[in-house]
């Protein structure tokens, strides 16, 4: 009997020091903020105001913070600086792609 509810306590305890680790990690705004950043970039080139060359480089800043966020995760704890710079990264990227699609320059369409 006490070795169950031993086993169970310890069961909840790696449980409940999961669940605190997980949401210590977890960015559901960063991940929807990429997500849109993505649709940005698509609907850009989809109507010619980002040219490939524009596309390439604001998709390329967008695999760089990707990376970012996945190396702040990896320890298990995503810092309030990291998520600071991580948002500061976001927000660069975010007006260049205004910028870029902004800038008056078109993609050549096909005859």
């Amino acid at each position: 009997m006490k070795n169950s509810l031993f086993s169970l306590a310890v069961a909840v305890a790696l449980l409940a020091t999961t669940h605190a680790a997980s949401a210590q990690t977890a960015t559901p705004g960063l991940n929807a903020r990429q997500a849109n950043e993505r649709a940005r970039i698509h609907q850009g080139v989809a109507s010619g105001e980002l040219t490939r060359p524009e596309a390439a480089r604001l998709r390329a800043r967008e695999t760089d913070i990707r990376q970012d966020k996945r190396a702040a995760k990896a320890d298990g704890v995503i810092t309030r600086d990291e998520r600071q710079d991580i948002r500061k990264d976001e927000n660069k990227a975010s007006r260049a792609i205004y910028r870029q699609k902004h800038d008056g320059q078109e993609r050549r369409r096909a005859r």
